[in-house]
């Protein structure tokens, strides 16, 4: 699945902090993969301001595969973040990509 830097950022701040040992192991593999390289942190120029983040708006999509559990996983962080009323409007795009294909 094609991502773009902030559905990264969006994913990389929905997954769970705490679970089973299985669980956490597939979470950490997530983590890795959705994060950000040496060089794409050079070329996106990342900078932290009053609690957010921006970037350079450079493409630098990136394609990460997602097995049945670690679907399943951010299916399951999205739908606990719906059922508090906890989605913000960041999260849609990415709650439709992946609980709307479920």
């Amino acid at each position: 699945m094609k991502l773009s830097v902030g559905d990264r950022l969006v994913l990389l701040s929905i997954l769970p902090q705490e679970s089973d040992f299985t669980t956490l192991k597939i979470v950490r593999k997530m983590k890795e993969d959705l994060s950000f390289s040496e060089d794409e942190h050079k070329a996106l120029k990342f900078r932290f301001e009053d609690d957010r983040v921006f970037w350079e708006d450079t493409k630098v999509d990136k394609d990460i595969a997602f097995g049945e559990k670690a679907t399943d996983i951010i299916v399951n962080a999205f739908g606990e973040l719906d059922k508090q009323k906890r989605l913000k409007l960041e999260h849609m795009e990415l709650y439709e990509r992946f609980v709307g294909s479920k």
